[in-house]
């Protein structure tokens, strides 16, 4: 039996992990994504028992993961509503707020209108300026860059601004200040991140983004659930990119991260204090080292790593937390594209006092999660369903 009303809630995005594509996803040339099933397959299956007991197999069977008869975990699957598939509106969408207006793309590039103020900001023409893969465009600019310095300008299919600088040319914190100054520039061409992307190495065969990556999002339109939180009295803890995701809003306490790894040990360690609490933490490597660059191997990797962690933040929780496992869009490695894919994202719910796990069924929003986490402390959200009383 669930309790009348949870102390902490802890929302882990599993960055890029769709579950199958979407109807509509044709219309974003996505109609045989399916991340979950299509990395199984390519590593002859996953082995990940502990996400299986749970019930990531009753969402989605896949070579490895099939189907419990009793899963621990309440279990269902997530709709976006939002026209979009990055992560910008994924992660807006699971706190409570769709994106009514899809924000702008520039498949070719960004037009002198942009442009051109940006470089007479920087003081230097750009390279780039084109749709690519953030390792091909290195491997083809970064050695121009490191003799004129010059900054590396580049794009995907979603919404970004991307801004690539040898640390050693452009040290981050400059690059972070060149990042803030774009960000004021792309608000009103509703441009969703702008990101800054640091690298070392001295040649094209060796150059490598760091960790010091930083994104500078544009603040939600409105409110959102993290918002209502912090006015209630409940801190929102964000791990990983979520604070640059919302722009700071709405976020009590952020704790940046280098790599999974490191998010899982911060959630740990925020579990060892007391105090109600929304432990918001967005893991990303599966989309950014391995979705974005076609590694379905390191993907089925990553996600065996992180199913080896989870008896140590099950121990961790106390009886009056409560879990919830989800992801913000898909990353299918497998396609002939290197860019996100318009997916359902699973929707995995467990406590400590869950008797057995039943399903959820096929959710409307990714907005449900906002409303779940409402009710879990007690208050309410008006947009999507909670599914605290099927816990």
């Amino acid at each position: 039996m669930a309790p009348e009303r949870f102390s902490r809630v802890i929302l882990i995005v599993l960055d890029g992990v769709g579950v199958g594509a979407l109807p509509d996803a044709a219309c974003f040339g996505d109609a045989d994504a399916n991340t979950l099933r299509h990395v199984a397959e390519a590593v002859n299956g996953l082995d990940v028992p502990h996400l299986k007991q749970l019930g990531l197999g009753n969402i989605c069977p896949t070579p490895g993961l099939e189907p419990v008869p009793r899963p621990e975990a309440a279990w269902g699957k997530m709709a976006e509503i939002s026209c979009g598939k990055d992560t910008t509106t994924g992660h807006w969408e699971l706190a409570g707020l769709p994106t009514v207006e899809p924000f702008a793309t520039f498949p070719l590039g960004f037009p002198p209108e942009i442009m051109e103020p940006f470089e007479k900001m920087v003081g230097k023409p750009v390279l780039g300026n084109i749709a690519a893969s953030g390792t091909d465009i290195l491997r083809e600019l970064g050695e121009e860059h490191l003799r004129t310095g010059r900054l590396i300008v580049y794009t995907s299919v979603d919404s970004v601004f991307q801004i690539a600088a040898h640390e050693d040319v452009v040290p981050p914190g400059e690059l972070y200040a060149i990042c803030r100054s774009a960000r004021d520039l792309l608000d009103p061409f509703r441009v969703g991140r702008v990101i800054a992307r640091p690298f070392t190495g001295t040649s094209a065969v060796n150059f490598k983004r760091t960790h010091r990556r930083h994104d500078f999002s544009m603040p939600p339109p409105a409110p959102t659930l993290l918002d209502h939180l912090v006015e209630t009295g409940i801190p929102v803890k964000g791990i990983g990119k979520i604070s640059d995701i919302f722009a700071g809003c709405g976020i009590a306490a952020t704790l940046p991260t280098r790599d999974n790894r490191d998010g899982m040990a911060q959630i740990i360690d925020l579990l060892s204090e007391s105090g109600r609490a929304l432990v918001f933490a967005n893991l990303v490597d599966f989309d950014m080292l391995y979705g974005h660059r076609l590694d379905a191997a390191g993907f089925a990797d990553a996600l065996a790593e992180f199913n080896r962690w989870l008896p140590e933040l099950k121990a961790a929780m106390n009886d009056d937390d409560l879990l919830l496992l989800t992801a913000d869009h898909g990353c299918d490695p497998t396609t002939s594209g290197t860019d996100h894919s318009r997916e359902y994202v699973p929707l995995l719910a467990w406590h400590r006092n869950l008797q057995e796990g039943i399903s959820l069924g096929v959710r409307n929003s990714f907005c449900d999660v906002a409303a779940t986490i409402a009710e879990a402390f007690g208050t309410g959200w008006p947009v999507g369903k909670s599914v605290i009383r099927q816990l």
